[in-house]
């Protein structure tokens, strides 16, 4: 399999398996789908890390693939390819992106799917496809502006340049650089240590932020009260609060 889900202590690690770049061809693309969709399902996948291995996350899509593919053979794939990073982008617990090497065109694009970036300190990020006649089509016009901004994603899409993860953090494209090393380590402990936490109640920060983002104030402001007074139905509500009477803050143990 091009990618593959394992599962140890409430984490589960989506990881991409295609040597030696991690092109995103069609069958990875479905298998990426299959497999967001199957860490949301399961109960025992309480935080998600994405991981492309030590080397390299994910230089892009399969060029040589889409070569061939004509107009109306894209007209009928950009949906699916979408689709699939979209499935991830909607994975309903916490997911980080652990970064090494690169993370080009569509592995740029998976990467911004998740809600953080760990990124090693050799990475390089970038959205090439103007340099091929294209823009980015998995999301990246619109998840990195709302990420970055409109005028850095534009300079980073309209050049097509590649940015190193210094630049990368100062820009906002990632939230920490770390060792090459520890990439791996660090994105699976903060994904554990939310493991630990109250799915419902992070389920409804990352639903009520997302969302939020998407619409007005006003129509955020209501999605967060829905989800801040469901969340007082909740037995995780019960757990925190009465942890913290009794035992003071940050001691609550969900179940």
């Amino acid at each position: 399999m091009t990618v593959n889900l394992e599962v140890a202590d409430g984490v589960g690690t989506i990881r991409l398996d295609r040597p030696p770049m991690n092109a995103l061809d069609i069958a990875t693309q479905d298998r990426l789908r299959e497999l967001a969709e199957e860490a949301t399902r399961r109960d025992d996948v309480r935080a998600v890390v994405i991981w492309g291995g030590e080397k390299v996350f994910a230089a892009g899509a399969d060029i040589k693939e889409m070569q061939v593919m004509d107009h109306a053979a894209m007209v009928v794939r950009s949906k699916a390819l979408q689709d699939s990073f979209t499935a991830v982008a909607r994975i309903p617990k916490p997911v980080v992106a652990a970064i090494t090497g690169y993370a080009l065109g569509g592995g740029c694009e998976l990467a911004l799917c998740a809600d953080i970036r760990i990124a090693a300190d050799n990475a390089k990020l970038g959205q090439p496809e103007i340099l091929l006649g294209l823009i980015p089509g998995a999301g990246g016009t619109q998840r990195l502006a709302r990420l970055v901004g409109p005028s850095k994603a534009k300079d980073l899409i309209f050049t097509g340049r590649q940015v190193k993860a210094d630049e990368a953090l100062t820009l906002g494209l990632v939230d920490r650089v770390v060792p090459a090393a520890e990439v791996y380590e660090q994105a699976h402990a903060w994904a554990a240590r939310l493991a630990a936490g109250p799915a419902l109640a992070l389920r409804a920060a990352k639903e009520s932020v997302d969302a939020g983002l998407e619409t007005d104030i006003d129509t955020g402001l209501t999605i967060e009260r829905n989800w801040f007074a469901g969340l007082f139905a909740t037995e995780d509500r019960e757990t925190g609060m009465r942890s913290f009477v009794e035992e003071g803050p940050a001691k609550a143990k969900f179940r």
